[in-house]
């Protein structure tokens, strides 16, 4: 089976969140195509993290984007990021814990999944 990559059209719709991690804001946006309403990349970054925090970030943007735009279920992203642990998640209280910036994506991402059935 080829995979065929689907072009990112020049204007989409997106939803974004904000969500506390132990690394400070990170913002998590979904860009979704017209004709089929289907996430076709995400964006996420942290409010005022510089240097290799961001540089991590945008590769990882840049992979799942791909894997959107080569149809890549979002199950299959949630169930890879969901679970990832850096140090700095033993700051927050259990039930609110994001347990790094892949987890927060995952979260997002599982979100739009239980209420826009991606």
């Amino acid at each position: 089976m080829e995979l065929v990559k689907k072009e990112r059209p020049k204007v989409i719709d997106s939803a974004s969140e904000m969500i506390e991690t132990g690394c400070g804001h990170l913002y998590v946006t979904i860009g979704f195509d017209g004709e089929e309403d289907m996430p076709i990349e995400v964006r996420a970054a942290l409010g005022k993290a510089g240097g290799c925090s961001n540089c991590y970030l945008e590769a990882l943007n840049r992979v799942i984007s791909l894997g959107f735009q080569y149809g890549i279920p979002i199950k299959e992203f949630v169930a890879e990021l969901m679970g990832h642990q850096c140090p700095s998640s033993h700051m927050w209280p259990e039930a609110e814990r994001v347990l790094s910036c892949p987890d927060g994506i995952a979260k997002v991402l599982d979100g739009y999944c239980k209420t826009r059935g991606g």
